[in-house]
């Protein structure tokens, strides 16, 4: 077994300094706010939907480089809070806490909460909850799996990368 892909407590990790490069690339820059696709919530920097001080985003809201990342951080570090408290005694490896901390990103505490790829977590069903990372493919309402969709096909692709990569760091 690589050393990469041992899993341990959840309590005792953090978002490593590539899954945040990750990220960031991933959801782009924007030094306004926008709505990223249509039924989202205004975001701005990369990506986030709340101020450092916790409010949320608001449209006419503008940023630079430095504090956008400066926002990513404190969103990031409400979120892992959250993340760790919701899986007490779960194992995961680096890898999978790195993943399932971007999809917290995308998505927010309250759905991580509620998701499948949690409970199946908790169950030591990390197989499980890897496939259930494909179930998340909706936005406002709209399946973005659908084939040549111009409106999220971005989601459904990141879904699919995730999914992917959780397969990779299972031991």
């Amino acid at each position: 077994m690589k050393a990469e892909n041992i899993r341990i407590t959840v309590a005792a990790l953090s978002l490593s300094a590539a899954a945040l490069v990750g990220l960031v690339v991933h959801e782009g820059y924007t030094d306004r706010a926008i709505v990223p696709t249509q039924g989202d919530v205004p975001t701005v920097g990369f990506g986030s939907t709340r101020h450092e001080d916790g409010s949320r985003v608001r449209m006419g809201d503008r940023t630079d480089p430095v504090n956008a990342l400066k926002k990513a951080q404190a969103h990031i570090g409400r979120e892992e809070e959250r993340f760790r408290a919701s899986l007490p005694g779960a194992h995961l490896t680096q890898a999978e806490y790195d993943l399932y901390m971007d999809w917290v990103y995308q998505y927010g505490s309250t759905a991580w909460n509620k998701s499948s790829m949690r409970r199946e977590i908790i169950a030591g069903n990390h197989r499980a909850a890897c496939d259930a990372l494909l179930r998340y493919r909706f936005v406002a309402g709209f399946d973005c799996s659908t084939p040549g969709n111009k409106r999220c096909m971005g989601v459904w692709t990141r879904q699919q990368q995730r999914h992917q990569q959780c397969l990779k760091a299972q031991p």
